[in-house]
């Protein structure tokens, strides 16, 4: 039985913040962790995934359409940043910052009940 999972037909988030988190999260120190080839420095202790910055940001491990279908390319390495980001409901309350990526790709707020339940939200690796 497949779940309904929100996100696998959205990804604003993944193309409207930018994707900023601790260097040691890459592949450079950690074992499996986000492709260094996929990160661009911030400073001397951030990095930030590809695409991300700038005007127009898009996180370069996002695979296709947003609001269509989409998913990331690097799940099971992705960064503690996007682990951590809760989209809208998915924990019994609302997320400005969902709804607000949402709205800049015209796309309407989750609702209440858009997920079968939390437990079905793939979890971190």
């Amino acid at each position: 039985m497949e779940t309904r999972n929100p996100c696998l037909a959205c990804g604003a988030c993944c193309a409207f913040f930018r994707i900023s988190f601790y260097w040691a999260e890459t592949d450079l120190a950690t074992p499996n962790g986000v492709p260094t080839e996929l990160t661009e420095k911030v400073n001397d202790f951030r990095v930030m995934m590809l695409g991300s910055g700038g005007k127009r940001p898009r996180c370069a491990a996002l695979l296709g359409i947003i609001g269509k279908r989409v998913s990331c390319s690097i799940y099971g390495q992705r960064s503690s940043v996007c682990r951590d980001f809760a989209p809208s409901w998915l924990n019994g309350q609302p997320n400005e910052q969902c709804d607000r990526a949402r709205a800049v790709w015209g796309l309407t707020p989750l609702l209440p009940g858009e997920f079968d339940s939390p437990r079905d939200f793939p979890k971190a690796a």
